[in-house]
């Protein structure tokens, strides 16, 4: 029995397939600590976006507006036939039915100015912005004809002027209307459709003014994240944006023009132009009002990739750092005849895991460079002093810190890189495959 014992001993000391077989097993380990590192990462990253929306949600979320759009009232009468039970035979009545009608103006002009500044709590960071928006245009001659309503239903002393957003709460100004020679003074409205009303009071004499265009403005400064944008309900809408963000993303159904696009460290300066041919909808509505959300255009004031993103990406290289270190354990064990035991194997391997648990721990109080440099010098420190016990030497150590070195350094370059990420990490791969390839040509593998 101890010669069997003494004899599977010098197999697994001996064998190069059962040192193979224990690296790859122990290696298969590693992946469940490394794993439980990744789902921190994932927990924390939550715990960022939950503390960020409820930052968002008490300054004021992100902003969506719509009009301003000329509501006229209107009725209807509509025949309705009752059975009567006693004459046993129908008879017909007619009910008045009120109803809305919608103008858009043919002139819609969008001046926005977002001015940006940060919000912390604890460790977290979110990014708000207050915005002066300026709108004016004109509204067209008022036309019910495409309707055929009568004109002496047409409810003219309870017309007005309603705004719609999706932030009610962000507003920081009284919101007057001006139309032609009226200011109008705005209040909310209960409304069930998904975006908030704004409802002037009743316009003064708009009988005297639908026969000629009418022109209006108003301004409003509200307060906002994450993303500012408009619906182009104007036959013609022209729309400028100006910011000091820098990580602006032009999202939406329409980009800016050509050319006015102008992104600094400073921040950033758009101009957009929507005509009534490049959406699809009508100028006027007749009964209701639609939802016209999918027709939006704007900027999401993006952060770029933060923390927790940089720290996810590079976890996700864990296996390839965790396999190549002690597949470089493994080559210099075959090569200098020295026996590493598989517990030794199992401590290098945990020391890589904890890189990670370094990065995201000092990351959340510095920047993401410095906790990098920090994990990867306590990491390469460590196990170069613990190699250096094992292997009995300085040769074989310092080999290992460059090699460990220049992984770290590989892999903080490829998560810095967007367009070329892809590019750069396959030439980094094969050159390592070639040199794994080119170090172990010379091991006799006839020793199994």
């Amino acid at each position: 029995m101890e010669q069997k014992k003494n004899k599977f001993s010098n197999w697994m000391r001996n064998s190069i397939t059962a040192r193979m077989l224990v690296v790859g097993v122990l290696i298969m380990v590693l992946l469940m600590p490394l794993s439980f590192v990744k789902d921190l990462i994932t927990e924390r990253s939550y715990r960022q976006k939950e503390v960020v929306n409820e930052i968002n949600s008490k300054w004021g979320n992100e902003v969506l507006l719509s009009g301003p759009i000329l509501k006229v009232p209107y009725t209807i009468e509509k025949e309705e036939k009752t059975y009567d039970k006693k004459k046993e035979s129908y008879f017909t009545t007619t009910k008045e039915i009120s109803k809305f009608a919608y103008f858009f103006p043919d002139k819609l002009n969008i001046d926005s100015k977002v001015e940006t500044k940060p919000l912390n709590r604890s460790i977290y960071k979110s990014v708000v912005y207050n915005s002066d928006i300026e709108v004016s245009g004109e509204f067209p001659i008022i036309d019910f004809s495409s309707e055929a309503v009568k004109i002496k239903t047409i409810e003219w002393e309870k017309a007005s002027v309603i705004v719609q957003t999706s932030n009610l709460k962000g507003i920081r100004n009284t919101l007057k209307v001006q139309l032609g020679n009226q200011k109008l003074t705005m209040n909310p409205k209960y409304d069930t459709n998904s975006l908030n009303t704004i409802q002037s009071e009743a316009i003064v004499g708009i009988t005297e003014t639908v026969q000629s265009p009418t022109p209006f403005s108003f301004t409003m400064t509200v307060n906002g994240s994450e993303s500012l944008q408009f619906i182009p309900i104007g036959k013609e809408t022209s729309a400028t944006m100006t910011s000091n963000w820098h990580s602006p993303s032009f999202n939406g159904l329409f980009l800016p023009e050509d050319g006015s696009r102008n992104i600094t460290a400073d921040g950033f300066s758009a101009s957009w132009k929507v005509l009534q041919i490049n959406r699809q909808f009508e100028q006027a509505f007749f009964g209701y009002l639609p939802n016209l959300q999918e027709f939006a255009f704007g900027t999401k004031l993006i952060i770029p990739v933060d923390e927790y993103q940089k720290s996810e990406r590079t976890a996700k290289y864990g296996f390839m750092v965790i396999g190549l270190t002690l597949l470089v354990f493994l080559l210099i064990q075959l090569v200098s005849k020295i026996y590493i035991h598989p517990f030794q194997y199992v401590m290098v391997g945990l020391a890589l895991v904890m890189f990670y648990t370094l990065l995201i721990s000092i990351s959340e109080h510095s920047t993401f460079l410095k906790a990098y440099l920090i994990a990867a010098f306590s990491v390469l420190a460590l196990i170069v002093v613990y190699s250096r016990a094992i292997l009995k030497g300085f040769k074989f150590p310092l080999l290992i810190g460059v090699s460990l070195a220049s992984l770290y350094g590989f892999i903080y370059i490829i998560i810095q890189l967007e367009s070329y990420a892809l590019l750069v990490g396959s030439i980094g791969l094969f050159t390592i495959l070639a040199i794994i390839m080119f170090a172990s040509r010379k091991i006799d593998w006839a020793n199994n």
